[in-house]
C-alpha cells in the first residue's frame, strides 16, 4: 500500500474513532461554560471571556461561529475539536516523515490516531484539540523554516505560533524556544523582524487579557492538588488517557512497547539534527511549565502541556523507524496502538470512565411539573443549566415549591470513579414533603420529593445535600423539559 493511503486510512479510523461516539459522553463542567459562552452574541461573549476562562479568545470564537451553523447541541459542539483531533493526525504524519520517512510517518500517525488523551480531547468542547493542532503545525511550519529560513515559511510559522498563542498561554513555552532558535538561524534585521513580529504582536495584545484571568482564580483549584501527583500524572495519562481499565498496567505495558521508540531516537539524534531539535523544543515545552511550578508560578496539569504530546509522538516514530530491521518496530507499534485502542474502548464502554453525567441526572430527574427546587453540590448550576433550560440560583424571598430534587455525581478517583452518596433514611427538606422517586446509579443518586401542596421552604433545609455536604439550591420554572437539547 502507497504511503498516501496509509495516510487516508489512518485519517479514516481516527475519524471513526471521534466521531462515532461524539456524543457519548455528558458535557462536563467545562464544556457547559463553552455552551454558555457560545450562546451569547460575539461581544457579550468576549466581554465575559475575562471572568470565566483562564485561556485566550480564538477557540471560544472558533466555537462561537461553529455554533451558528451547527448549534449547541452535545456532538455540535464538539464538532471543532474532533475535526482538529484528525487534522493533528495529518500533521504528524508530516512531521514524522521530515523526521525519519515514511515508516516514521506511518507509526507517528497510528499512534496519533488512537493515543487516548487525543481521543479524549477530541470529544471536549475545549480548547486543547485546537491547542494540539495547532502546536503540530507550529513545529511543522518550524522545521521547514529551519531547512529554509525564506520570508514565505518564516511568516508562515509566525502566524501559526501566533494562533497558537491566541488558544492557550501555555503554547509560549513551546512557540517561545522556537522563535529563539529561528532568531539565532536567520540572519539579518529584517529576516529576525519577519519571524518574531506576529509571535511577539500576539503575546503583546494578549498580555492584558492574561492579567485580567490571572487574578479571577479560575485556575487556583490545580495548585490544590500536590504538584509531585500532578508531575507523575503527565506521562500516564500522555500514555492512556484521564482514567481506563487497568490504567496502570496499560500505562506500563504502553511505555515498555515505546522504549523501543527512545532507542531509536538515541540512534539518531547525533545524525540529524532536525530530531534532535524537535526533541529539544519538545522538551522545553514540558521542562518550563516544571520549573515555573517549582518557582511558585503553578498551573501544571496535563492539559496545559497538550502542545508537546503530537511532537513527541512524531519523534516516538521516528525513533521506531531508525530500530535496525523492521520486525522489532513494527512489533512495539502494532503493540503500542492496540494499547491505545483498548483504553478508548475501555472509556467508551464504561461510565465509571467517562465524564460527569448531567445528563443522566437530569433525565432522571425528568420535566418540572412546576417551580421546583434542585439541591445539588455548590458549581453544578453550569452542567445542569445546560440540560434543565432555564434553571438558575435559588431566588429569595423562597417562591413556594411542591417538589425538590436532590442530585449528587459520583466522585473521580485515580482509575476511575467510586459510587455516589446515597439517600439518608429521612432527607425530608420540610413538612409534608414525601420521596416520590430514587435513582441510584453508578455514576449519579437523584431523588425526587413532593408535597401535596407548594411548600416555601426555610433557606437552611436547602444547604445541606444527600452528603452532609454542602449543597447549592437552584430553581427551574415549571414546564420545562430535562435532558434533551
Amino acid at each position: 500500500m502507497t504511503p498516501g493511503r496509509w495516510l487516508g486510512l489512518l485519517v479514516l479510523a481516527g475519524a471513526a474513532l471521534r466521531f462515532a461516539t461524539l456524543d457519548l459522553q455528558s458535557l462536563w463542567y467545562d464544556e457547559a461554560v463553552t455552551a454558555h459562552l457560545v450562546q451569547m452574541d460575539l461581544g457579550a461573549m468576549l466581554r465575559a471571556i475575562p471572568g470565566s476562562e483562564s485561556t485566550p479568545p480564538l477557540y471560544y470564537v472558533l466555537a462561537w461561529l461553529a455554533a451558528q451553523l451547527a448549534g449547541t447541541g452535545e456532538a455540535a459542539l464538539r464538532v471543532l475539536p474532533a475535526l482538529c483531533g484528525v487534522a493533528t493526525i495529518a500533521v504528524v504524519w508530516a512531521i514524522a516523515r521530515r523526521l525519519g520517512g515514511d515508516r516514521a510517518a506511518l507509526y507517528a500517525a497510528a499512534l496519533t490516531a488512537v493515543n487516548p488523551m487525543l481521543v479524549w480531547f477530541s470529544q471536549e468542547a475545549r480548547a486543547y484539540a485546537l491547542l494540539a493542532l495547532l502546536a503540530a503545525c507550529s513545529a511543522l511550519l518550524w522545521l521547514r523554516a529551519l531547512e529554509s529560513p525564506r520570508t514565505g515559511r518564516l511568516l508562515a510559522w509566525g502566524a501559526v505560533a501566533a494562533l497558537a498563542l491566541a488558544t492557550h498561554y501555555y503554547a509560549l513555552f513551546l512557540v517561545g524556544p522556537q522563535a529563539v532558535w529561528l532568531a539565532l538561524r536567520v540572519h539579518g534585521r529584517r529576516a529576525i523582524v519577519t519571524t518574531l513580529a506576529l509571535p511577539v504582536a500576539a503575546t503583546i495584545a494578549l498580555a492584558p487579557l492574561a492579567i485580567a484571568q490571572r487574578s479571577n482564580d479560575s485556575a487556583a483549584f490545580i495548585g490544590e492538588s500536590p504538584l509531585l501527583r500532578r508531575l507523575a500524572q503527565v506521562p500516564k495519562q500522555f500514555l492512556v488517557g484521564y482514567d481506563a481499565p487497568l490504567e496502570r498496567l496499560l500505562a506500563v505495558a504502553t511505555a515498555v512497547a515505546l522504549l523501543a521508540g527512545v532507542v531509536g531516537l538515541l540512534r539518531l539524534l547525533p545524525r540529524r539534527g532536525e530530531v534532535l531539535a524537535l526533541t529539544v523544543v519538545t522538551a522545553a515545552a514540558l521542562l518550563i511549565p516544571v520549573a515555573l511550578a517549582l518557582l511558585g508560578e503553578d498551573h501544571l496539569v496535563t492539559r496545559n502541556v497538550l502542545a508537546a504530546l503530537p511532537l513527541a509522538l512524531a519523534l516516538a516514530g521516528a525513533g521506531l523507524a531508525a530500530l535496525p530491521g523492521t520486525t522489532a518496530a513494527r512489533l512495539a507499534a502494532a503493540t503500542a496502538c492496540a494499547l491505545g485502542l483498548v483504553a478508548v474502548i475501555g472509556v467508551d464502554t464504561d461510565q465509571a470512565y467517562q465524564r460527569d453525567d448531567w445528563r443522566g441526572a437530569a433525565r432522571a430527574m425528568g420535566a418540572a411539573g412546576g417551580d421546583r427546587v434542585v439541591v445539588a453540590a455548590p458549581g453544578s448550576l453550569p452542567p445542569l443549566r445546560y440540560y434543565l433550560p432555564g434553571l438558575r440560583p435559588l431566588a429569595a424571598p423562597l417562591t413556594p415549591t411542591a417538589e425538590v430534587d436532590y442530585v449528587l455525581l459520583a466522585p473521580r478517583r485515580g482509575g476511575g470513579r467510586v459510587t455516589p452518596p446515597r439517600a439518608p433514611e429521612d432527607p425530608i427538606p420540610g413538612p409534608g414533603f414525601t420521596v416520590r422517586a430514587t435513582y441510584d446509579t453508578a455514576a449519579f443518586t437523584v431523588i425526587r420529593m413532593r408535597a401535596p401542596t407548594p411548600q416555601i421552604l426555610l433557606p437552611g433545609n436547602l444547604v445541606t445535600n444527600l452528603d452532609g455536604t454542602a449543597g447549592e439550591p437552584l430553581q427551574q420554572p415549571g414546564g420545562r423539559p430535562a435532558g434533551q437539547r
